[in-house]
């Protein structure tokens, strides 16, 4: 009711359907000569004006509560009570005003238990994702957004989730199947395994749903279970890469002590020559363990990106001044070229410092002697084709080339140079003290910082193998310190 709809013509009505019955008594005794015309009239006058006087009083309530009401309806905050004259409409508008201000704490404490689940499903750390009835994205967490991107939401879930398993999980729940548990992986930026984990959820339906007022979506939860897979595959890739390339230094070395401890056990040139060989074995064996350790640590973090800043010129320098004097055993120089200033990474220091010295160190193993070694350092926009071909996004990067001046790869080798234990010449790797795991350990690092490994080769001219780092945004950049790069 609002105050335009009280109009005083009902009241008017009122007035005379409750005059008429005394008017009629009054006729009645007046035509029996038990009454006076002139006092029936006094009476009925007086009737009608206490009538009138109660009707006045109740519109005028009336009134007030309507206008009480139509306020209450449009304010979301409690109304102060009107001064109104009549006790009952004062009891009236109080009834109204407590069932007005308790229903608003209600609706405020809904509001704020709702806030606080939606702030509890924002902070997960798993992806979750609500799909109603139709397949729809209805529902996904900063975690879920992050992974698929924002435009997720109320798109069907195959546009953001491709995978054939979790969508067949989807469906058969929604059909009203028990929940389900899948296992998938997620080849970009950097291959993961995700555990899909897929339960029936009832929420309220949309208008014109089902008639009990709610529909059977599905509550989608991811995990990751990268570590998980990565340290059952590291037992067994450790077991199988050491007990195979462990075998020939051990038998080597079980050789000699089994000759040192028999032939030529008074022989002491044979001692020494055999002592230096078993040392030479003993450092390939710690060698290789040491780059199996290192390269499994690795690969365990490899679907974590880095989250401390680093800047690539200082880190080459620091290793182009530590690899010196190795280049100058083989009569080689380290060049170093780059720009005044180069933005700032997203990078683990001490694994950007292995990449750098294990691309250098093979370019002083395989380079012709008395030759250079070029590093070069450069800031560069990765275009978005080149970005899509190798699962990064576009924008600007930092990048180090390592040239050297040696035989050259084939192509052929080039695709396989960073496999494990993958050599071009397996003799010349061993006799250099090369464990083939060098560059396995730099192609693990570039995708953990979600970078980009190209090599170019040509036989008889040498070989360049080049990094590509993502830049920080420039609202993140730190300006780099202002001495130029020189030759080193």
């Amino acid at each position: 009711m609002t105050s335009r709809e009280i109009r005083p013509v009902r009241y008017i009505l009122i007035a005379v359907l409750l005059l008429a019955p005394t008017a009629g008594l009054l006729a009645v005794l007046v035509a029996n000569g038990r009454l006076g015309a002139g006092l029936a009239l006094a009476g009925l006058g007086a009737v009608g004006a206490v009538a009138g006087l109660v009707l006045r009083m109740l519109y005028q309530d009336s009134r007030v509560l309507a206008d009480y009401l139509d306020r209450v309806a449009a304010s979301d905050a409690p109304v102060p009570q009107p001064p109104v004259a009549a006790a009952t409409a004062q009891s009236l508008l109080g009834a109204v005003a407590r069932a007005h201000q308790d229903w608003m704490e209600r609706i405020d404490a809904a509001e704020r238990r709702a806030a606080g689940g939606d702030a509890v499903v924002e902070a997960l750390h798993d992806p979750l994702i609500l799909v109603d009835g139709q397949r729809r994205v209805a529902l996904a967490n900063s975690a879920a957004r992050g992974l698929f991107g924002d435009r997720m939401l109320t798109r069907d879930l195959a546009v953001s989730l491709r995978n054939p398993l979790v969508l067949e999980a989807v469906d058969a729940v929604l059909a009203g199947g028990a929940s389900r548990s899948v296992e998938f992986a997620l080849p970009v930026p950097v291959e993961r395994t995700l555990e899909a984990r897929v339960k029936p959820f009832a929420r309220p339906a949309a208008e014109g749903g089902d008639p009990d007022g709610t529909e059977t979506a599905v509550l989608l939860t991811l995990h990751d279970i990268t570590l998980l897979k990565r340290s059952e595959q590291m037992r067994a890739d450790f077991v199988a890469n050491a007990s195979h390339e462990l075998r020939t230094p051990l038998s080597t070395l079980l050789g000699f002590i089994e000759t040192l401890r028999g032939p030529a056990k008074d022989d002491e040139e044979a001692r020494e020559r055999f002592l230096t060989i078993m040392h030479e074995q003993a450092g390939r064996m710690s060698r290789l363990v040491n780059d199996l350790l290192s390269l499994s640590r690795i690969e365990l973090d490899e679907h974590t990106p880095p989250t401390g800043h680093a800047e690539l010129a200082e880190i080459v320098r620091t290793v182009v001044a530590t690899l010196e004097l190795k280049a100058a055993a083989r009569r080689m120089r380290i060049r170093l070229e780059g720009p005044d200033r180069l933005p700032i990474v997203l990078g683990d220091e001490d694994q950007l410092a292995q990449v750098v010295q294990n691309l250098i160190e093979n370019a002083i193993k395989y380079g012709r002697e008395q030759t250079d070694v070029t590093v070069t350092l450069a800031a560069v926009d990765m275009p978005a084709a080149a970005a899509s071909v190798a699962g990064r996004r576009p924008g600007p990067t930092v990048s180090v080339a390592v040239t050297d001046r040696g035989e050259g790869i084939p192509r052929t080798h080039l695709p396989r140079l960073t496999e494990r234990f993958y050599r071009v010449d397996p003799a010349r790797s061993r006799a250099l003290g090369g464990t083939g795991l060098g560059l396995a350990i730099v192609k693990h690092i570039v995708n953990r910082h979600r970078g980009r490994l190209t090599i170019d080769s040509e036989v008889g001219k040498g070989s360049t193998f080049t990094v590509h780092l993502p830049a920080l945004p420039e609202s993140a950049r730190q300006p780099p310190p202002a001495d130029r790069l020189g030759a080193a």
